[in-house]
């Protein structure tokens, strides 16, 4: 198995959280940012990471989307499961999952190379590494104005997940699923942030539980010796 990935992407993030979780054996290989979509788009007709290779007998030769990722590591490797019996639960964990995917990763993203361009530019100065951040804020279109609306929309997420999340450690049941995997993932690079960091202390609790579930390093921002309030540059 092979996951075509950015090494620094939220949504590859979570589903290395999953085949961690389901300890699977699989090999990573990342790619580069503008040359992938020439490597991607023949596999799956997506130019996006991440996009498993199952490389095995009877099943697809690429799967690209975290969503399908996911839904298709639940019904070929069913345990341990991140998913439930009860279609209850079920359904609320992937309403959550889909809730993560498409609105709340997107936010973070806008917010967090808004920061990577102004106080965050020593996190990694390098010139390839401003050059990214400049194609990746050209590709989305973050400016003023869509940051803000991104702002909003993580404070009152963030409000939402405070009453599911804050004082227990699943958001659905009583055990990891898609829904945890989702939001440990998609709301990691907010730890590289100071005004997170302060302000949320019980979310990247929360992040570094899934993580260790999963036998996932830690993202930056919450290493065994990184202060919460320890400030950048």
């Amino acid at each position: 198995m092979r996951l075509l990935q950015f090494s620094t992407s939220h949504y590859c993030r979570k589903i290395r959280l999953a085949l961690g979780y389901k300890r699977l054996a699989y090999d990573v290989e990342n790619l580069t940012p503008g040359a992938h979509r020439w490597q991607l788009e023949p596999l799956t007709g997506l130019t996006t990471v991440p996009t498993l290779l199952p490389e095995a007998s009877g099943q697809p030769d690429a799967i690209g989307d975290s969503t399908q990722i996911l839904r298709f590591l639940e019904t070929q490797f069913p345990e341990p499961s991140l998913t439930f019996d009860c279609p209850d639960l079920n359904r609320h964990a992937w309403t959550l999952e889909d809730w993560f995917d498409e609105s709340i990763g997107t936010a973070t993203r806008f917010v967090y190379y808004d920061f990577r361009a102004g106080d965050g530019r020593s996190i990694d100065p390098s010139w390839f590494s401003q050059l990214l951040v400049r194609v990746v804020r050209f590709q989305y279109a973050i400016n003023a104005a869509t940051v803000k609306l991104a702002v909003d929309r993580l404070t009152l997420a963030l409000e939402e997940l405070a009453a599911r999340w804050q004082n227990t450690p699943y958001l659905v049941g009583d055990r990891l699923s898609v829904a945890d995997i989702a939001a440990a993932a998609l709301l990691s690079p907010l730890a590289l942030i100071p005004h997170y960091r302060q302000n949320y202390s019980w979310l990247f609790d929360r992040i570094r539980d899934v993580h260790q579930q999963c036998g996932e390093p830690l993202p930056p921002g919450l290493s065994a010796n990184a202060s919460p309030d320890r400030k950048i540059g």
